[in-house]
């Protein structure tokens, strides 16, 4: 096997020195608490306990450091003894929505759509190390050479993802999706102009009479974000269940029930699949059942629900466009063991489905739904579908975000007959065909 060149990272020599300091300092601390003691204290003594310890203990080895840096020491070993280490402060900014872990020394953050570098570093492996080992171990996972990887929820609803040798050829990488204590609403995406304000009544009059669609994309394009705001339009006196592998969605509605799957535990029992929950949740008497992303089998299932009395029901795919999730979700159905014709499947598909929405992450880190589609017949060739509405990029404007325009294609969709036999009308203009300018300032 070829190795490849270590790549060079650019490091303030200070910043490393501070991360090793601190490193050594924190193994003093740890040695002189009596942690198992300390289990049940209350967190501000328990800080105060750490800072008298590292104060008493960088008088004794380190006088000689400037008192900036004795009180940042002071200050971040709490952290580095029972938190995230380096990764405190950015957990803390609620700017943030992902970090990312490279490398000790390469970690990028994403901000408002857009990846940036930041100048957090860790001060080497065993470093990143320990702290992913932490994270996961207060979820009851474990992470070794015996089991590398680990993909979990924390307690505050973000997302983790953890990769280390002999997967990971780099060494250690994490990602974590952090979530906002306040989920975006469907005004806030109008206002960000992720979507049109039409478009927006068109899928809350399609929520309200119980149509049924599929929200598609690629990583990181909104999907669960837009899902999460649509959720708003269903009525209030519906039951929901909500079924996940990582729960994500935060519905405001006060009959909700939340199923979250369950991985293999270290001998490799107990997992308890989404496909398994999904047939579950039928038990359940739910009026609608939304399901974070369909990935496998359960696809069978969730169609199974939408044909049988659980219509308006919702979830998220990754795909490229509006076919191509139809295309995934054929395959999905054969992966659930049940040897069904094609003409079969598709049948079965456009009976459960109406409306496809697909999202995209532009240039600059814009997101745009991009497409609108009904599914209005199926053949031997595929899914008949015309596009209600999109999005189209004409370019990007001086700070490099997409710039471009929604657009309405004149077609007016088949499920209208659904809308008014539910007592709801939409404006006839709405769907004319027409363009609509987005401007980003």
């Amino acid at each position: 096997m070829v190795n490849a060149a270590e790549p060079q990272y650019d490091v303030d020599p200070d910043e490393l020195y501070y991360q090793k300091l601190k490193v050594a300092v924190h193994e003093k601390v740890v040695d002189s608490l009596d942690l198992s003691m300390l289990a049940h204290v209350p967190e501000p003594q328990l800080a105060e306990e750490v800072t008298a310890v590292a104060k008493e203990i960088i008088q004794e080895d380190h006088r000689d450091l400037s008192a900036n840096l004795r009180e940042r020491l002071v200050s971040e070993l709490f952290d580095e003894v029972f938190g995230l280490g380096p990764l405190e402060t950015l957990m803390r900014d609620d700017s943030v929505s992902d970090i990312l872990v490279n490398h000790p020394h390469e970690i990028y953050v994403e901000r408002r759509g857009r990846i940036e570098p930041t100048e957090t570093i860790f001060a080497d492996e065993h470093h990143l190390i320990r702290i992913i080992q932490r994270i996961v171990s207060r979820v009851g996972r474990r992470i070794d050479e015996v089991s590398p990887m680990v993909d979990a929820r924390l307690p505050d609803g973000s997302r983790i993802n953890a990769v280390i040798p002999p997967l990971a050829l780099g060494g250690p990488a994490l990602s974590i999706r952090r979530f906002g204590k306040q989920p975006l609403q469907i005004d806030d995406l109008v206002e960000s102009r992720s979507i049109n304000a039409d478009l927006v009544e068109f899928l809350a009059a399609a929520i309200d009479a119980r149509i049924s669609f599929l929200i598609s994309g690629g990583t990181g394009a909104g999907k669960t974000t837009l899902l999460n705001a649509l959720t708003k339009f269903i009525p209030s006196d519906e039951r929901i269940v909500t079924i996940e592998d990582s729960a994500e969605l935060q519905l405001q509605h006060r009959h909700v029930v939340r199923l979250e799957t369950r991985p293999p535990n270290n001998e490799g029992a107990g997992e308890i699949t989404q496909r398994s929950l999904v047939r579950n949740s039928l038990r359940m008497r739910p009026d609608r059942i939304i399901i974070g992303e369909v990935r496998g089998a359960e696809a069978l299932d969730m169609l199974q629900a939408m044909n049988t009395g659980h219509e308006g029901s919702l979830t998220t795919i990754h795909a490229n466009d509006a076919r191509d999730a139809l295309a995934r979700l054929e395959l999905m159905v054969a992966m659930s063991g049940f040897e069904l014709p094609i003409p079969v499947v598709r049948q079965y598909i456009a009976a459960g489905i109406s409306l496809v929405v697909h999202l995209s992450r532009l240039k600059g880190g814009a997101r745009r739904v991009m497409e609108v589609s009904e599914i209005v017949g199926v053949s031997e060739g595929g899914f008949h579908m015309e596009t209600v509405c999109g999005f189209e990029q004409s370019g990007v404007d001086d700070s490099g975000v997409a710039q471009g325009e929604f657009f309405f294609t004149g077609y007016r969709p088949h499920c209208l007959s659904k809308l008014r036999a539910a007592g709801l009308r939409l404006p006839d203009e709405m769907f004319d065909k027409r363009r609509i300018p987005v401007r980003t300032s």
